[in-house]
This record gives structure tokens, C-alpha cells and sequence, in this order.
């Protein structure tokens, strides 16, 4: 693959809470300039990665109900709606995973399909975040298939900001757990202690769809590509 076709796995993460605008600009800056798919960003920042990224080949996706994934889902829904008008390309949604670890699986697809009917209503694609650190690979598995019933476009591993354990993210184990749940009928994003060439071309090479960095990642893996 040329550098090109790799930046296009990427969704660049900018979602430090203390970022200043300075630091900000700088980081959707890189996104930019690796040509990313996209750069991610809290809610607050979805204007300035918007002008930031005009005119150039990156578009912006905005996480929700981030890091936690604890607000009911009548205000997921609201905040989804939010997020849509502003024009972003993809909501990254964090799922209640306590109710994955109490077995809610029904709770879980009913708030991510009404999740998924507000966004898919502005053509916005929707990614739900499993926190999959936090779960066992059969939990992983049925909030995957979960998912894909309830119509979102996307299941993804982590927010890279846990704090109940330790942080592996996008391991190829978990990546396989949730590529074989999915049977095709989801897409898969792995996020989270991707920091490595080797493993950036490994979950490639697995068929993942797409790839969360952050923001001193992507340099990383793209730089020594041609």
C-alpha cells in the first residue's frame, strides 16, 4: 500500500482534555498534513477542526458521551443530534459497558439503534466504543453482535482513556474476537496502544476497516512509508 492508502485507515485522535487552541492546531494540524482520514475530536473542537480542515482531503468525527459512556440514552440521542448538525462525517459513541458486564445486551442494541436513527438521519455514520479492557472476550463478542443488529456502522475498542485497569486497546486478540462476532455485518475499528509500525500493518493485514491513532502515533507508523 502507498502512504497514502495507509493515512486512510487513520481517524487521528485530538481529544486531550488540556489541550490549549495552540496545541490543538498543531495536533488536527498533523492529522491534516499525514492526509488522515479524519481527525477526532471532543464536541467543543468540532468547529475549529472544521475550518482546520477545509479544503483538504481529511474530514472530522467528533467523539460522544466520551470517556465514560454513562449518560441516559434519551441524552446520547440529544447530544448525537447535536453533534450531526454541525456537519461531522462519523459520532464515535462510548456504550454503556456496565450494562455489557450485567449482560443488558438488549438495553445496549435499543440505545445504540436509537443512537444509530439520529445520526444515519444526517447520513453521519456511527461508531460505538466497547471499552473492551474492561470486558471478557464473550462479552466483547455479544456487544459486537449487539451492535450490528441495532444498525450502528461500526464497533471500536477503546477510548484510550480507561482507568479501571490496565490499557491494551486494539490487541490482534480482541480485534479477532470482534472480527469473527461481526460475520461482515459491522465494521471494525481498533484504537488504543496502537503505537508501532508493525502492529498499525498487523491489524491491516488482518482486515481491519479502520484504525484510531494518537496524536503522536500517526507520525509513527507513516512517516518511514513511502
Amino acid at each position: 500500500m502507498s502512504r497514502k492508502e495507509l493515512a486512510s485507515y487513520i481517524d487521528h485522535a485530538v481529544l486531550k482534555p488540556q489541550f490549549s487552541e495552540e496545541e490543538l492546531r498543531k495536533e488536527i494540524q498533523c492529522g491534516i498534513d499525514h492526509e488522515c482520514y479524519s481527525v477526532c475530536v471532543n464536541p467543543g473542537d468540532i468547529a475549529l477542526a472544521k475550518e482546520m480542515c477545509q479544503g483538504t482531503t481529511t474530514k472530522v468525527c467528533a467523539v460522544m458521551d466520551f470517556p465514560f459512556g454513562k449518560s441516559t440514552t434519551q441524552s446520547k440521542v440529544e447530544q448525537a443530534r447535536n453533534i450531526c448538525e454541525q456537519g461531522v462525517v462519523e459520532v464515535d459513541m462510548v456504550a454503556n459497558y456496565g450494562w455489557i458486564r450485567d449482560g443488558k445486551f438488549d438495553l445496549v442494541e435499543e440505545e445504540v439503534r436509537q443512537v444509530a436513527l439520529c445520526t444515519h438521519r444526517y447520513q453521519t455514520g456511527l461508531k460505538v466504543i466497547l471499552e473492551t479492557d474492561a470486558l471478557t472476550e464473550e462479552e466483547v463478542a455479544k456487544a459486537t453482535v449487539a451492535c450490528a443488529k441495532a444498525g450502528a456502522d461500526f464497533v471500536k475498542t477503546s477510548t484510550g482513556f480507561y482507568t479501571g485497569g490496565e490499557n491494551h486497546g486494539a490487541t490482534v486478540e480482541i480485534i479477532r474476537v470482534m472480527m469473527d462476532a461481526s460475520e461482515g455485518k459491522i465494521q471494525v475499528k481498533g484504537s488504543g496502544g496502537v503505537r508501532t509500525q508493525e502492529h498499525f500493518f498487523e491489524l491491516i493485514d488482518m482486515g481491519i476497516d479502520r484504525i484510531g491513532l494518537g496524536s503522536t502515533s500517526t507520525p509513527k507508523v507513516l512517516d518511514h512509508t513511502k
